[in-house]
């Protein structure tokens, strides 16, 4: 069996993220106004409607700029990530896989989990070899000791 290439492969800010939460805040925005255009006076469910539609779409602002932004690198054994500093060994983790963006998880020792989003659009070229990467197990660095059986 072959392992999966070494590949690099950048992690951004998300567009496909920003496309979703920024539907889901106007689908929202479109509930809430549609909510206040009913009512005779605003009261203060309205305005605590109002002060919730803010506050969901600061927080999802707020994620979307705190997106990691970096690469990350499979050299057939082993995941790294890397931004401005040294290359750090990650565990990687697959959470959702939607064929053109995956969710990923990256967990060095010692430091905070980060959640990437990675899109086909990043670098279509290497999407099929970030594919087989994220899909392939991470091999132990001593080879397994091999039992053959013989027939009695």
């Amino acid at each position: 069996m072959h392992s999966a290439p070494s590949v690099s492969y950048p992690v951004g800010r998300s567009r496909f993220l920003a496309r979703v939460q920024g539907s889901l805040w106007l689908l929202g925005a479109a509930t809430v106004a549609a909510w206040c255009a009913q009512v005779d006076t605003l009261g203060w469910r309205q305005a605590l409607a109002l002060a919730s539609l803010v506050f969901a779409g600061t927080l999802a602002w707020q994620s979307w700029r705190r997106m990691p932004v970096g690469g990350l690198h499979w050299d057939g054994q082993q995941w790294f990530w890397t931004d401005a500093g040294e290359p750090s060994a990650v565990a990687l983790e697959l959470h959702l896989d939607w064929q053109r963006y995956m969710l990923l998880s990256c967990q060095s020792p010692g430091a905070a989990l980060r959640w990437c989003w990675v899109e086909q659009a990043s670098q279509p070229q290497r999407w099929r070899d970030l594919r087989r990467a994220v899909y392939s197990p991470a091999r132990a660095h001593a080879e397994p000791d091999v039992v053959l059986l013989s027939e009695p």
